[in-house]
């Protein structure tokens, strides 16, 4: 979607291509209606928030071929589910987050005080950071 907005309120920056993310496997965190879960947080996975998931049910790391997905580890960019990196920021493992490439609705689940604990990107503009 050309105009998708990031949580700064700039053009939305592709997350990752290796592995290629997003809802619509397009690289990027775009939404729309039929992506019922918000898979709009750009997130750096780490050892920490791969376990956490899997121990809540969300396996990110085995390889799902009949999905298209890879199976992730450590480093690799992925757009996740908004209310799971809550949930793991709650719990203590919420991974980096690349705000440039996190789309402005997850908004609707984290409130972009929280996104920016945990940001390892630095905009163009950093005043949007203060």
């Amino acid at each position: 979607m050309p105009d998708a907005v990031n949580v700064l309120g700039g053009p939305l920056d592709p997350c990752g291509t290796d592995p290629v993310t997003g809802f619509f496997r397009d690289g990027s965190c775009t939404t729309g209606p039929q992506d019922m879960g918000s898979h709009t947080v750009c997130a750096v996975m780490t050892q920490e928030f791969l376990d956490h998931q899997l121990r809540i049910g969300n396996d990110l790391s085995t390889a799902r071929p009949e999905y298209h997905f890879p199976g992730l580890r450590p480093g690799d960019r992925w757009c996740v589910v908004a209310a799971r990196w809550l949930q793991a920021h709650e719990d203590g493992v919420g991974a980096p987050v690349v705000l440039a490439a996190t789309h402005t609705r997850a908004l609707d689940v984290i409130s972009l005080e929280v996104l920016r604990q945990h940001a390892v990107d630095v905009p163009a503009d950093p005043s949007g950071l203060l």
